[in-house]
Formats: C-alpha cells, sequence, structure tokens
C-alpha cells in the first residue's frame, strides 16, 4: 500500500491541536500510527500472539449529490490486527469531515475511496461498510456474561499492574467476565477514554478480584484503545496461561467515532457488532 508515511511519534498527531476544518476531500489528513513501537513494550514482535481486528463505527458520514444535496449514512472499518499501523482518532474524524462538501456520484464511489485511503493508511486491506440510516438495525446491548463489578474489593493503585492477574483453584471453566470499569486515558491529550472490557476465555479460573483490581490498574494508564486492549491480551496469556482467550473492548463514542479492538487465538469468534449501552 501506498500514500501515506507512517508518523513513529503520536505527538506528531492532530490530536490535541487546533485543525483547520476541511469539506472538501483530502485524504492526506489521514495520519497512520505504526503498531510496532508500544507492541515491543509488551513483548510483542513479529510473530503476532494473537489475531483479531479495530471495528470502528462511523456515525457523522456525509456528502452531496451530483445535485447538491447532502447524503448521511453511517458506516463500520474493520482495521486488521495484522496491519502494520493503526489509524489515529482524530484524523479519521477529519478526513471524513473532508467528505461534507464533496460531490460523489453515489454510496459505491464513498465506499471506494474510504477503502482505498484507509487501506492505504493502515498498509492492510481495511473492510468498510456504508449504510442508509433507515437500513441500520443496530440493538444497543450488553453481551452475555459475569459481570465482576459489584466485587468488594479495595483499590489503592491506578497505574498498570499486571501482578493482579492470577488463577485460583479448581476445574477449568469456559466462561466470559465482564468489566465496565475499564478507563484508560488518549496517549496524546490525557483525556479519558471508558469501555466495556470481555474477556472469553477456557482454562484455569482466573481470580476475579485480581482481574477487577488490574481492569482498575488501567485508569491513569495513557495508551490508545487499541494498544490496551492488546496488553490486556498479553498480560492474561502470561499470568493465567488459558487454553483459549479472546479480549474485546467496546469504548465509547467520541467524534461520531466508536472503537472496538478484538483480540484472540486462533479459532476464537468475533462477538456480533452490537452496541453497548454507553455507545
Amino acid at each position: 500500500m501506498t500514500g501515506h508515511k507512517p508518523t513513529h511519534g503520536a505527538e506528531a498527531s492532530p490530536l490535541g491541536k487546533t485543525a483547520a476544518y476541511r469539506n472538501t476531500y483530502a485524504p492526506e489528513l489521514l495520519f497512520p500510527v505504526p503498531r510496532s513501537a508500544k507492541r515491543a513494550e509488551i513483548g510483542v514482535g513479529e510473530t503476532l500472539p494473537f489475531v483479531g481486528e479495530d471495528v470502528w463505527n462511523a456515525y457523522e458520514i456525509s456528502w452531496l449529490n451530483p445535485k447538491g444535496k447532502p447524503v448521511v449514512a453511517m458506516g463500520v472499518f474493520r482495521v486488521p490486527a495484522t496491519s502494520p499501523n493503526l489509524i489515529e482518532s482524530k484524523s479519521l474524524k477529519l478526513y471524513l469531515n473532508s467528505f461534507n462538501g464533496t460531490a460523489l456520484s453515489g454510496m459505491d464511489e464513498a465506499r471506494e475511496r474510504m477503502t482505498r485511503d484507509l487501506s492505504a493508511a493502515a498498509g492492510a486491506p481495511v473492510a468498510i461498510e456504508l449504510f442508509k440510516l433507515d437500513d441500520v438495525r443496530r440493538d444497543t446491548e450488553t453481551l452475555a456474561g459475569e459481570c465482576i463489578d459489584d466485587l468488594d474489593v479495595a483499590i489503592t493503585g491506578y497505574q498498570i499492574a499486571p501482578d493482579h492477574l492470577g488463577t485460583v483453584e479448581g476445574g477449568d471453566v469456559s466462561e466470559t467476565l465482564i468489566s465496565h470499569l475499564l478507563k484508560s486515558n488518549c496517549l496524546v491529550t490525557g483525556q479519558p477514554d471508558w469501555a466495556t472490557l470481555y474477556i472469553r476465555y477456557r482454562g484455569r479460573p482466573i481470580d476475579r478480584a485480581g482481574l477487577l483490581r488490574y481492569v482498575v490498574s488501567f485508569r491513569e494508564h495513557n495508551e490508545f484503545h487499541e494498544q490496551c486492549v492488546e496488553r490486556v491480551f498479553v498480560d492474561l496469556m502470561a499470568r493465567c496461561q488459558p487454553e483459549t482467550l479472546a479480549v474485546w473492548a467496546r469504548y465509547t463514542r467520541r467524534g461520531g467515532l466508536d472503537i472496538n479492538p478484538f483480540r484472540s487465538r486462533v479459532g476464537e469468534a468475533l462477538p456480533p457488532n452490537g452496541g453497548d449501552p454507553r455507545q
């Protein structure tokens, strides 16, 4: 893929900076961030210990038809975890805004341009679906599982603490554990990001109190959504050694976008792209 040169410092992104509003098509606004540096921090090299994708739901898409009449749509963008770059979220918002004053022949042309541009930025094929609003049927739901948030635990630290993770005695289980208490901060601006975290695994029972303390330990941690989910996956594999594992986070909407990273061992099914109640 060509057309976008990855920038190795997130501080160079448009996040936290005044950006001129562009309402005509501008693919150069997309800002790729290489995944490799943050993956190296958690011991992940070229051979990935997981598969998955980043599912983006876009609620503010618009362009002009050939007669100048506005068209509105919603979109789902799927960026593979194998792509060398993630796409910084504010740059995607600015890019989508650049269609607002752009005349297009129809939905197909919009999809073709977005597919080409996002794939170039990510460095791998990005799958894109666009929908007329009348065609959208997105149920708001919490996926099935057991919520651990009501556990009566004392918490004193709010920096990443994987030492909290471990297993307890008992035979192997197959379960999904849920916490709505995941909060991290933007890597660049420090602004809060909120999410519901789903952990589906099979193996020795994970210590739920320790897991809850670990989830809350992200509270003052600065990292992009995708990086947080990969960190959770790697820490769980190292500390709990489950036979199977899938980690899925549904982050709340910001700037007309929500990001939902999913990482799993081979063979784990991606959950349905329904909306979390806070999305």
